[in-house]
């Protein structure tokens, strides 16, 4: 069975291309929560100079709402790194601890202090 491969990340390493789409997807899910928490915070911050009493109490639902999204956030890039972790492993093979290089020749495998 043969795979589309990307071989763009710098290093010739070949990434799966149902990985970089599953990326691409997670990282615009991240960007939209992202740039609603700047828009969440940004009128949190206007009711807290505003000083007025049912805006600073408006302030505790918007603070609820932008840390479930930084919670969705932290959980969509757990996701992401478990992703990338299991698609590192498949492309391995049967070369366990080396990865393949875009000319087939195998390279170290990156081992994370612990």
């Amino acid at each position: 069975m043969e795979r589309d491969t990307f071989s763009g990340l710098g290093n010739g390493t070949q990434v799966d291309s149902k990985v970089l789409q599953t990326f691409q997807k997670s990282f615009v899910q991240v960007q939209s929560i992202l740039d609603q928490n700047r828009l969440l915070i940004n009128e949190i911050n206007q009711n807290h100079e505003s000083r007025i009493p049912d805006n600073l109490s408006r302030n505790v639902g918007l603070i609820r709402e932008l840390n479930n999204n930084i919670r969705r956030v932290v959980e969509l890039y757990a996701d992401l790194s478990s992703s990338f972790a299991k698609s590192m492993e498949s492309s391995e093979g049967d070369s366990a601890g080396t990865l393949r290089s875009s000319d087939g020749k195998p390279g170290q495998k990156r081992i994370r202090p612990g």
